[in-house]
């Protein structure tokens, strides 16, 4: 009504918020900017929030509270953000089974969602950080900044033995960042075991997979 852009209406995916609830995400940016690199504050200070919205995100997701939040510059230029809640990791309960001491107290689970994700990834968003919001700790990044993807479904045989082995050698990168690649190196040995039992888990859980599917399908 005021000329003004908005987030519209797109029910169940994306709803509006009330005043009071998109004010504390507003103000909740401001503990948000400190979590950045201080290059990215002098770009962040020319934009202002306009808007923001619910909206439900993926199915690894399901449950958790996530925003959207319409910034635009003084040129009227759009910068979407997204707020997502960050919750404890589901194998924190497995690890005293599987033989891992418990880890240190977690001060603020955003944190640590946005520490690992830089640390695996070989270039991270510029604007991932973290803030928290009527005592919940939240992530926030910048929604769909338009990188690029693959669809593996229309690849080629050829093509996909190399999609494969691409993604492979980005995951163990990522791994190595994460630990000693020497004791990563050590565990995967050198003969064929470990390919034969990552290539038997895949089989299984593509089994299981449309297993869930049929049941899903004979269900609906």
């Amino acid at each position: 009504p005021d000329g003004g852009r908005r987030f519209v209406d797109a029910p169940p995916v994306l709803r509006r918020v009330g005043d009071a609830e998109a004010a504390a995400v507003a103000r909740a940016l401001g503990d948000w900017l400190p979590t950045l690199a201080e290059d990215r504050l002098p770009l962040l200070a020319r934009y202002a929030v306009h808007d923001v919205a619910f909206r439900v995100v993926g199915t690894g997701n399901v449950g958790t509270r996530a925003y959207v939040v319409l910034l635009l510059d003084h040129r009227g230029e759009p910068l979407v953000l997204q707020v997502k809640e960050a919750r404890p990791s589901v194998l924190l309960p497995h690890l005293a089974t599987a033989g891992f001491p418990p880890p240190e107290p977690v001060t603020h689970e955003g944190r640590r969602v946005v520490l690992g994700q830089r640390r695996m990834q070989v270039v991270s968003d510029h604007l991932l950080g973290w803030t928290t919001i009527d005592e919940r700790p939240y992530q926030v990044r910048q929604f769909r900044n338009r990188k690029g993807s693959v669809d593996p479904v229309s690849l080629e045989p050829a093509e996909l033995d190399d999609y494969a082995r691409m993604t492979g050698a980005l995951l163990a990168r990522a791994h190595a960042h994460t630990a000693d690649p020497r004791v990563i190196a050590g565990y995967c040995g050198k003969g064929g075991e470990f390919e034969e039992a990552v290539g038997q888990f895949a089989c299984a859980y593509a089994d299981v997979t449309e297993g869930d599917h049929a049941r899903f399908v004979a269900g609906r």
